[in-house]
């Protein structure tokens, strides 16, 4: 495959998707979707709607929305799939690689008394474990069509509560992470990561050292000390893409932070695992980050963080990241708007 690099030059009207989306990632990378089967997922199985009575797999209905974003022009565009009860792996992966987007989440099995729901994610690559625009446009689809309220979602992951709400007429949506944790990485870890994006250990911020943080799954955290060095961002997508997949890393979280005194950051992802470039709003990203903030001793209080991400790309995007020192999960809202189809 050609090496495939970000352009800082000129808006993207979606997430860029790469050229060869031919193979499934490696299980060190992004899980298979066998390991990914949560058997004790739902409890209630009698409530579960019957396959039988889905539509067939030649008639699957594709919701299209932009997540963290008010304005379909903005945020990160996710494929969501109410009734995919009757879809294998291999059937979720196709939609998601016609799709086109960083990635689709397929409601596989529901309880809608309880407001329980089974949520699987596929990127045009592969089965991630978590996908927080995913997961914040699948509520508000859910929201726009049985009513606000709290959501319970069975991720690969974990349990993931949304709580949805009516905000100037829109759906705000809050997931709740599970536990999120971060820990230092390591120079041979690091360094290769800045080869591949041109940069080196100068341009990092001393104060906002690199970690790999999780919450649902993990990410590389590296904080620049230039916004002008994030916003011409241009690197090796292949290069990146095979460090990635030799730690497990489902993006790398590039982050400058505005001023000293505030908790307010601009952000990258790139996403090559996932057969995209860069992703315009990463929600479990943002979850992750928040875990990382917590680990450097930042979260005192219960304090707010506002990532301010895709401004680059030409498809901004707010995600709102809440903290409480003394628990390890992260919350993150945004809203979500549909999008036409093609």
């Amino acid at each position: 495959m050609t090496p495939q690099t970000t352009s800082p030059t000129g808006p993207n009207p979606l997430p860029h998707t790469a050229e060869s989306p031919d193979a499934l990632q490696s299980p060190d990378a992004l899980q298979s979707p066998d390991a990914l089967q949560s058997p004790d997922a739902l409890q209630s199985p009698d409530a579960l709607q019957s396959p039988d009575a889905l539509p067939s797999p030649d008639r699957i209905e594709v919701l299209r929305y932009s997540a963290f974003t008010t304005d379909p022009a903005g945020g990160n565009p996710a494929g969501v799939v109410l009734d995919a009860e009757g879809l294998d792996d291999a059937r979720m992966l196709a939609v998601a690689a016609e799709v086109g987007y960083s990635e689709t989440a397929f409601v596989t099995a529901h309880d809608e008394a309880a407001r329980r729901y089974r949520l699987r994610y596929f990127s045009p690559r592969a089965e991630v474990a978590f996908c927080g625009h995913a997961t914040i446009a699948t509520a508000v689809a859910l929201a726009s069509r049985t009513g606000t309220g709290e959501l319970l979602f069975e991720t690969p992951a974990g349990e993931i509560r949304v709580g949805t709400s009516l905000d100037g007429g829109l759906v705000r949506a809050t997931l709740t992470s599970v536990p999120a944790h971060s820990h230092p990485a390591r120079d041979t870890q690091v360094e290769p990561v800045l080869r591949a994006l041109r940069w080196n250990r100068d341009d990092l911020d001393a104060g906002l050292p690199p970690h790999v943080a999780f919450a649902g799954n993990d990410h590389l955290v590296l904080a620049v000390r230039s916004r002008e060095q994030l916003a011409a961002l241009d690197y090796d997508f292949d290069a990146l893409h095979a460090i990635m997949r030799q730690h497990g890393w489902t993006t790398v979280h590039l982050v400058h932070r505005e001023a000293a005194d505030r908790l307010d950051f601009h952000a990258r992802d790139p996403f090559p695992v996932g057969g995209v470039v860069e992703d315009p709003a990463t929600g479990a990203a943002a979850a992750a980050f928040g875990g990382y903030l917590r680990a450097l001793g930042l979260v005192t209080e219960p304090l707010r963080v506002h990532i301010r991400q895709g401004e680059d790309m030409g498809r901004p995007s707010d995600l709102y990241v809440d903290l409480h020192p003394d628990d390890p999960r992260v919350r993150v809202t945004g809203q979500a708007v549909p999008l036409p189809a093609p």
